[in-house]
């Protein structure tokens, strides 16, 4: 097996919930070593976020729940009390051979327990601390706890996102997974390696990585932001439409629902001529993209008639046929059977001890020289305590029985 991209990169992960665990597992992933930090008795709160729970070989109530699942595979899971001094002890011990320490407490909470940022320092100069909140290390709402619908909506998302005005259910709508959750994840770790990288190849100091939701749902706007701060107007609600280029959106075909996107005057003709009315491209309310953007209302509803008239199967063939993008709307089912998900391979089996063949989403990323071929399962709460514990820092069975007996582990 090939030597992974993190291999020899060990982390601390205090984080819980969704968006730091994300990007612990996706450094897992990589290949770095990682142990999570989790409260005895209860864990990650993600653990109670709801059913569905895999299935106890006895029948028993458990923390091993989808949400939970999602966001914790190839990790060792601790479990640790850092409200007990014995607790902190062990952090700080761990946190002496580790490169990467990650956390999403309040700001300020971990300070009182003498594991904030410039207390592991003094223990590890070189430590990569990355603090991921809702609102971020400094400003009027830093000591805010916040979830990612708090941040879809503070930060603008859901008032571009959601049915136009004067349309049945019209109004502000929020994004259906944890969006901000994810996308924070992605910047908590490109965050961590950009400090990794500068720490090793440009002879750098350890740093403290500030990242938040509401910068990062802001900064996720793009484009749509981007339309604000040029003409100091927000744009409209558009629905399935596009902003950019029209025809743009979902179709409701003979049997089903099409996704269209023409993004080009090319495109535009070609799909003009596998509608069998080629005429559309030589009218000049239609020849140029901005000409369409302008008529947006016309062509749309032009294009809603004609694709009504024959099933989906139909229009994706001859749409594919004339290089124009398209596909269709799917449900989760169509989705891992469509063949071309199924050749990338987006569904993982790992074993678990609820679950011999547990399926979970593969890691996006492929590489050709270090594949991600190791997917290991999601922890049972404090499966690995006593292996950390022993292996790490040389504690004795005496000496973890005691931490147990008095709720430190």
């Amino acid at each position: 097996m090939s030597i992974m991209p993190l291999s020899g990169i060990k982390i601390l992960d205090l984080t819980r919930v969704l968006a730091g665990p994300l990007s612990g597992q996706m450094l897992g992933d990589l290949g770095a070593e990682v142990i999570k930090i989790e409260r005895p008795g209860a864990g990650d709160e993600a653990r109670a976020f709801g059913p569905p729970y895999l299935t106890d070989p006895e029948g028993r109530e458990n923390s091993n729940n989808s949400f939970y699942l999602c966001a914790n595979r190839n990790k060792k899971s601790v479990t640790v009390n850092i409200a007990k001094p014995e607790g902190q002890e062990i952090i700080r011990q761990l946190a002496k051979d580790v490169d990467v320490f990650m956390e999403n407490y309040k700001v300020g909470d971990l300070k009182r327990y003498g594991l904030d940022y410039e207390s592991i320092k003094k223990i590890n100069p070189g430590i990569i601390y990355c603090s991921v909140t809702g609102f971020g290390q400094t400003g009027p709402y830093a000591p805010r706890a916040g979830y990612d619908a708090i941040f879809q909506a503070m930060g603008g998302l859901m008032s571009v996102t959601g049915h136009m005005d004067g349309e049945p259910g019209a109004g502000p709508m929020k994004v259906g997974p944890s969006i901000v959750d994810y996308m924070t994840g992605m910047n908590t770790s490109i965050g961590i390696l950009s400090a990794l990288y500068h720490r090793k190849v440009n002879n750098g100091a350890g740093q403290h990585i500030d990242v938040c939701l509401l910068d990062t749902v802001i900064a996720s706007l793009s484009h749509y932001l981007q339309i604000y701060l040029v003409n100091g107007k927000s744009p409209p609600r558009r629905g399935t439409w596009g902003n950019g280029s029209l025809p743009l959106g979902v179709f409701r075909c003979a049997d089903g629902e099409l996704m269209l996107v023409v993004g080009n005057d090319g495109q535009f003709a070609r799909a003009c001529a596998a509608l069998e009315a080629p005429e559309l491209a030589t009218n000049p309310k239609f020849v140029k993209n901005n000409d369409r953007v302008a008529n947006g209302k016309e062509i749309m509803a032009i294009f809603a008639d004609l694709l009504l008239k024959n099933t989906l199967a139909h229009w994706l063939d001859k749409f594919e046929k004339a290089g124009v993008p398209c596909g269709p709307v799917n449900d989760f089912d169509q989705m891992f059977a469509d063949p071309h998900v199924v050749e990338r391979g987006m569904r993982v089996t790992v074993k678990h001890k609820f679950a011999p063949e547990l399926s979970l989403i593969r890691n996006a990323l492929t590489f050709s020289e270090t594949p991600i071929t190791e997917y290991r399962a999601p922890p049972l709460l404090g499966e690995h305590t006593q292996e950390v514990l022993a292996n790490k820092l040389a504690y004795d069975e005496t000496k973890i029985a005691q931490l147990k007996q008095i709720g430190a582990i």
